[in-house]
C-alpha cells in the first residue's frame, strides 16, 4: 500500500474517534498556548462566581439567592474544569466547552437577574466565558 493509502486509513480509522474538523484543521488537538485567551477568560469567570457565590452569602435574603449561590458554583467548577483539562491537553476539551457554555449563560441569566454589582460582573463574566467557549465547542 502506498504511504498516502496508509495515512487515508488511518485518519478514517481516527475521524471515528474524533470530530472530523479537528482532523481536517490540522490536528486532534491544540495545544494549550493556543487556547491562552479562553484560559484566561475561564478563570475571570471563576474568580467572578466565586466572588458572587461568597457575596450572596452575605446578603440579608441569602435564600433569595439560593439559585445564584447554586449556579456560581456550578459555572466555577465547570470552569476549574475545562481550564484544567486545555493544561492537559484533553481529547475532550471540544464537549467539555459545549457543556461550560451551557452552565455559564445559564449561570449569567440567573445572576443578572439580581441588582446586586457582584451578580452583574458575574452575568457579565459568565455571558463572556459562555461566548468563548461556543466558540470551540462542537
Amino acid at each position: 500500500m502506498p504511504p498516502l493509502t496508509y495515512l487515508y486509513v488511518y485518519l478514517l480509522h481516527e475521524a471515528e474517534k474524533y470530530n472530523i474538523e479537528q482532523i481536517l484543521n490540522g490536528g486532534f488537538r491544540m495545544s494549550h498556548q493556543q487556547y491562552q485567551e479562553l484560559l484566561e477568560t475561564l478563570h475571570e469567570c471563576m474568580t467572578a462566581c466565586n466572588h458572587c457565590f461568597d457575596a450572596c452569602l452575605q446578603e440579608e435574603d441569602v435564600k433569595m439567592m439560593s439559585e445564584c449561590i447554586r449556579l456560581d458554583r456550578e459555572c466555577a467548577e465547570i470552569c476549574s474544569y475545562l481550564e484544567s483539562a486545555i493544561s492537559r491537553n484533553s481529547p475532550f476539551i471540544s464537549e467539555l466547552a459545549s457543556v461550560c457554555a451551557t452552565i455559564c449563560a445559564t449561570c449569567g441569566d440567573e445572576c443578572q437577574k439580581h441588582q446586586h454589582e457582584h451578580c452583574q460582573k458575574c452575568a457579565e463574566a459568565c455571558f463572556r466565558c459562555a461566548k468563548a467557549c461556543q466558540e470551540i465547542a462542537f
